[in-house]
């Protein structure tokens, strides 16, 4: 992806970001922090509306905030490109009510792990 499209993307996704209620957006501004910081080269996009990260073209994770499909709770998950592998299951989507420091570690060590 070129430079400039990378750019514009990364506006389109901060602005998905800034439209979100307070609480969606607290949470989708902390994720963005934590998957920029831990994965230097990820290009973040937008993948039906909602902000995600791609490596090489194909979206690792993404955040879905609760009032898009006016759910219960936000969602912060993983695609296939995520190297999340645990035997034969293993969990791919979380659910979000808040960002505490705990879950904010905790999405820090799935996302390294995603790319490990």
């Amino acid at each position: 992806m070129r430079m400039d499209k990378q750019a514009a993307a990364l506006r389109d996704v901060l602005a998905k970001i800034d439209e979100m209620p307070d609480h969606e957006r607290a949470m989708a501004e902390r994720i963005h922090v934590i998957v920029t910081e831990n994965i230097p080269e990820v290009v973040p996009k937008l993948m039906y509306g909602m902000p995600a990260y791609a490596l090489n073209g194909k979206v690792v994770c993404f955040f879905q905030a609760a009032s898009k499909f006016k759910t219960r709770y936000s969602t912060f998950g993983f695609e296939e490109q995520a190297t999340l592998d645990d035997g034969a299951m293993w969990p791919t989507s979380f659910a979000l009510t808040e960002m505490t420091a705990e879950v904010a570690d905790r999405i820090t060590s799935l996302v390294r792990k995603a790319v490990s």
